[in-house]
């Protein structure tokens, strides 16, 4: 397999961390992002086993300055993958009646618009890169067709429009050869699935790793789950 870099966000923990887990195995080239490295304490231990192979870099997607900080210290290196892993779930008790202003827009900036801010600021360097993909973690909670118990309101909408942002984006990059997806993890054991998921984060992270494999233009602005099926919207 030919080396490629990946930028992924969200990395400190969970999925993240299992996709740079992973990729490193893989002799892949990582760019990892988090809030805070110097808490990353897992982050900054692989980075001494994997010299060269890993850089870290500390960046906060609810603030749209560091996200610039962040890209800027890329210094136009191409990137070949691009993952947005970062996001949050807000409350949990977020249902009819119970539903806070200002927590809905916290959620829905951080899992929506700053996946969108971001791929804005990336895109140059997405382009200059020979893999061309786009790849955003979404969740099955935000299918709007699938949505038959209610409820989870701020969560629900923020991956709902997530999803929407990258329908749009995949067909406005789709001329230049750049393919955008998202996908669901499944539901994982992590701290913001919790104990009783039916999944553990290296399946889930090695499904949707065969998925952006075999991501393409001919196939891009779907919806797929972990295992490679795809979601209605």
């Amino acid at each position: 397999m030919s080396t490629s870099t990946y930028f992924i966000t969200g990395c400190n923990r969970g999925l993240g961390l299992e996709f740079v887990h992973q990729l490193l195995a893989r002799k892949q080239r990582v760019i990892a992002t988090c809030r805070d490295i110097a808490t990353s304490t897992d982050l900054t231990a692989l980075t001494l086993k994997h010299s060269g192979q890993l850089s870290l870099v500390e960046m906060d997607v609810s603030d749209e300055a560091s996200m610039r900080e962040a890209v800027a210290l890329l210094n136009g290196e191409a990137i070949d993958v691009f993952i947005n892993n970062a996001g949050i779930y807000g409350p949990r008790d977020a249902n009819f009646g119970n539903v806070d202003g200002r927590a809905m827009a916290e959620v829905l900036y951080t899992n929506a618009v700053a996946p969108m801010l971001l791929t804005q600021l990336l895109i140059d360097n997405v382009r200059k890169g020979s893999g061309k993909k786009l790849v955003y973690i979404s969740s099955k909670m935000g299918s709007i067709a699938d949505n038959g118990r209610g409820g989870s309101y701020i969560y629900r909408s923020s991956k709902t429009a997530l999803n929407s942002v990258v329908k749009s984006l995949a067909l406005d990059v789709a001329p230049e050869g750049i393919a955008a997806a998202t996908l669901h993890p499944g539901w994982v054991r992590t701290d913001m699935g919790g104990p009783n998921g039916l999944i553990d984060a290296p399946e889930s992270v090695s499904g949707m790793l065969n998925v952006i494999d075999g991501l393409s233009v001919a196939n891009t602005g779907q919806f797929y789950n972990y295992d490679g099926s795809t979601i209605a919207w």
